[in-house]
């Protein structure tokens, strides 16, 4: 591993290399805040692949790419005068110090719920910080991680159920309400109490210390495994899917299941 005077050359090289790109590159020169965001959202989403898949290598090049998106935001905010890379780290340094009291204060907190207590706190009592508990749910996540952070941050003022095993309650009343809706053919209704079904789900979840989205994620690479095996047997064969039967593909459906435990 690097020493800290070789981390920051690294760093000051960077720095110099995106300097020497929007002086001199056509397509740097014409960025602003608002053209590279879609790209730092595709760039994001694709270090959050590369964690899914452990990908060591893959997640130090996405790494870099989305650290290279956070320079180049704060190179455009130095050429504005409003801000620039030192401002951001030391703002980031000064809002960690100040929300760890525990370790750079006197104040106690040896577990990991009494730290996310007291840092919700804190962020209500800083200037600028958030006006409610709420308000620092980023309006525009995932509906599914929206409601994951929605829950967690009432939990940390207390906010939750006293006994999470009380939570399966809720997700089956949800679950009877949704049905009695799906069976009067009602598709507004319907949607509501979806809903709450997935909200009540994602807060069990949360509860058992699981999260939804990670869950949700591996299912969703576990069903594309299976269907491109049923899709490749298909091919093989020289069986379009459209030809198959349901009960050819659950059949393959199982030998892929079959597979995947073979290959764990």
């Amino acid at each position: 591993m690097h020493t800290k005077e070789e981390k920051l050359e690294a760093f000051g090289r960077l720095l110099d290399v995106l300097d020497t790109l929007r002086e001199k590159c056509p397509w740097d020169k014409k960025q602003t805040n608002e053209s590279l965001r879609p790209n730092t959202i595709e760039e994001v989403f694709e270090l959050c692949d590369a964690l899914m898949k452990d990908d060591k290598k893959n997640i130090c090049k996405e790494l870099g790419d989305v650290f290279m998106h956070v320079c180049f935001y704060a190179l455009i905010g130095s050429e504005t005068r409003d801000f620039d890379i030192a401002d951001v780290c030391n703002m980031q340094a000064d809002k960690l110090i100040f929300r760890h009291p525990h370790v750079y204060g006197n104040v106690k907190a040896d577990t990991v719920d009494k730290v996310l207590e007291n840092w919700e706190q804190i962020k209500l009592k800083e200037k600028d910080g958030n006006k409610s508990v709420l308000s620092g749910v980023p309006a525009a996540l995932p509906s599914l991680i929206k409601a994951y952070r929605i829950q967690d941050k009432a939990r940390n003022v207390g906010f939750d159920w006293q006994d999470k095993g009380d939570v399966w309650a809720k997700v089956r009343e949800e679950l009877s309400e949704l049905e009695a809706e799906l069976r009067k053919d009602d598709n507004e209704a319907s949607e509501k109490e979806l809903g709450d079904f997935l909200f009540s789900v994602i807060n069990a979840a949360r509860l058992y210390h699981l999260n939804p989205d990670t869950a949700l994620e591996h299912t969703n690479q576990k069903f594309i495994w299976r269907f491109n095996y049923i899709e490749n047997h298909s091919i093989k064969v020289g069986k379009p899917l459209t030809e198959m039967t349901l009960a050819e593909m659950d059949e393959l459906w199982n030998e892929a299941k079959k597979e995947e435990k073979t290959n764990k």
